[in-house]
């Protein structure tokens, strides 16, 4: 019987297309990561504490790696459904919510202070509203911004899950997620989110206790 030398398979026939590959191999990867992540966490098997900053990285990671795909892997979705990836809690974190689960649903007993998380509010709140004045529009100004505003207003004890500001917050992370990095918001959606960031503004301003003196 006839013996063959072992033959290398190259998938790429250059740099570039090598280049593809492998930033293929690392969104695969990321999605993998984070659905075992997030189930690691359901089942209490990984910490609040050690869950966060994990998944925080690999959300940005994941941003990242989609603005580098986002001509040759426009649609993540297809992309898992492609490589038949079954991750849809990877699929709603990375893609839906953009934010860690803590962030998403932090109940009121954080360690923060009240005082404290409140300030904090009040100058996620103006910073915001001040970069859509001075056309700060890129999705990589905007959504750092937002992400910081909604991971705040969970510390907030009496602000309820449904507060305003907190549902349009994860609204329009939801909406810059499916953007590219170097994408702007057009004038519509400046304004929009203007709006919705001074109309919240005034419900949380409202929201707070009122001074008894």
């Amino acid at each position: 019987m006839a013996s063959y030398p072992d033959k290398e398979v190259k998938l790429w026939t250059d740099k570039r297309e090598r280049e593809m590959y492998d930033n293929f191999a690392d969104l695969f990867a990321i999605i993998k990561t984070t659905e075992k992540l997030e189930k690691a966490y359901v089942r209490d098997v990984i910490s609040a504490k050690e869950y966060e900053p994990a998944c925080a990285k690999l959300i940005a990671q994941f941003r990242t790696l989609k603005t580098t795909l986002k001509d040759t892997v426009p649609d993540v979705e297809r992309f898992m459904e492609a490589y038949k990836m079954d991750c849809p809690a990877a699929a709603n974190r990375l893609i839906i919510s953009g934010i860690p689960a803590t962030v998403e649903h932090k109940s009121a007993s954080s360690d923060s202070g009240t005082a404290v998380a409140v300030a904090e509010c009040v100058q996620h709140y103006i910073t915001a509203m001040d970069s859509l004045k001075l056309n700060m529009v890129a999705v990589d100004q905007v959504h750092p911004l937002l992400s910081d505003l909604v991971a705040s207003l969970s510390r907030v004890p009496q602000l309820s899950p449904d507060f305003e500001g907190k549902v349009k917050g994860r609204e329009w992370i939801t909406i810059l997620n499916k953007m590219g990095a170097a994408d702007e918001l057009n004038e519509q959606q400046a304004r929009q989110l203007l709006f919705d960031l001074e109309s919240s503004y005034n419900a949380f301003i409202n929201s707070l206790p009122k001074s008894s003196s």
